[in-house]
């Protein structure tokens, strides 16, 4: 319920707000700098990128009000709403670029799967937070989380979206590792994820997206082709040097040789205008708020906060390592954004909300376990 308490404005965490800020102002540059010579008519796409920051702002604010246990009974009706609206995307959402992945609002195109990654968030620490197991899980107690984690995973991989289906499989790993796992549980759980490697390959990785991986592993066997992206992102990466190339200088982003260039590999433009010392300064940013989410997770006075604080933790840190390894060459070309750099407002808005649930837990440590 909405509750005023003169000691949240006392506990309000400023210090994510500012390391958030420092973000949202390096990713508006960003894209602008990536996006100002589009001229197709309509709102330039970093006016619409600010306008997404807002409503985040405005979603973040609505997340802190509220406190965040209400979320142990509003878990299972959020989990079946994403599967309401993953099931409404595939049947009748917007095609684009070969993917049905958007529900087309009007005024906005809502994108589930990226508030999927959240509220499996939410649904994982509830159920969690409710099972106690003093000497670790068993593989049978992994039933029920595994299915909860599944069926939005096959949801999106339907769409096809399989960078987003394994970053679901990456929250589930690293909530379930979390709450620890008995010796002999975890021992099967990596000998049967290890011998299914070769089964995905052959029966359920579909031919583009094993093609992704053999373009990982050479791209300079296509270069004009399905090695092209990675090509040039390292290019531009390489380029930078140690200062780079200046604001809106960079070649590859400038003269339009760099693919997506404000979503996926956006960092790769950032890269090559602000060089190794602005990749450091953002990934210091990035670093700051891992740790500042971590020790957010170790003061949270209940095993709810605390498992919701490091789930929202591993989401931001798998999204980030996923795509900063992936336009260096290091990961497959995934379709996972940066969080807050890469143009999209599903994302934005998830991430922010995952934020404003940080912040939440933070200003409610004082009040105990009640």
């Amino acid at each position: 319920m909405l509750r005023f308490d003169r000691r949240l404005l006392l506990n309000f965490d400023w210090v994510l707000i500012v390391a958030v800020f420092v973000v949202a102002l390096i990713g508006l540059a960003n894209i602008y700098s990536s996006t100002h010579l589009y001229t197709k008519v309509g709102t330039p796409l970093y006016l619409r990128e600010l306008t997404y920051y807002l409503m985040g702002a405005a979603v973040a604010l609505l997340i802190v009000s509220i406190d965040y246990r209400v979320l142990l009974t509003l878990n299972y009706p959020l989990y079946i709403a994403m599967i309401l609206l993953l099931l409404f995307a595939l049947a009748f959402g917007k095609t684009i670029g070969g993917a049905q992945r958007w529900i087309d609002l009007g005024f906005f195109r809502l994108q589930p799967s990226e508030p999927a990654k959240l509220i499996l968030v939410i649904t994982l620490a509830s159920y969690y937070y409710r099972k106690e197991t003093g000497k670790g899980f068993t593989l049978l107690d992994l039933v029920v989380p595994a299915l909860l984690t599944g069926v939005p995973f096959l949801l999106i991989a339907k769409q096809p979206d399989l960078g987003t289906g394994l970053l679901l499989g990456f929250i589930f790993a690293s909530m379930t590792l979390f709450v620890k796992l008995r010796w002999t549980t975890l021992a099967t759980l990596l000998c049967g994820g290890l011998s299914a490697i070769p089964i995905a390959w052959k029966f359920f990785l579909k031919p583009y997206q094993r093609q992704r991986v053999e373009t990982f592993l050479n791209p300079e066997n296509d270069p004009l082709g399905t090695g092209y992206h990675i090509i040039q992102s390292k290019i531009a990466v390489g380029s930078g040097l140690i200062f780079g190339k200046g604001f809106m200088q960079g070649t590859q982003g400038q003269l339009d040789f760099l693919p997506e260039r404000h979503t996926d590999f956006a960092f790769s433009v950032w890269a090559e205008e602000w060089g190794f010392m602005g990749s450091v300064v953002l990934l210091l940013c990035y670093f700051f708020m891992i740790l500042w989410g971590l020790n957010i997770a170790i003061s949270a006075r209940d095993k709810f906060g605390v498992l919701l604080a490091f789930g929202v933790v591993s989401l931001i840190f798998w999204q980030a390592f996923i795509n900063l390894a992936m336009v260096m060459g290091l990961l497959p070309v995934v379709g996972v954004p940066l969080p807050l750099i890469s143009y999209g407002g599903s994302s934005l808005l998830t991430n922010l909300a995952g934020l404003g649930l940080l912040m939440n837990i933070r200003m409610r440590r004082y009040m105990g376990t009640s």
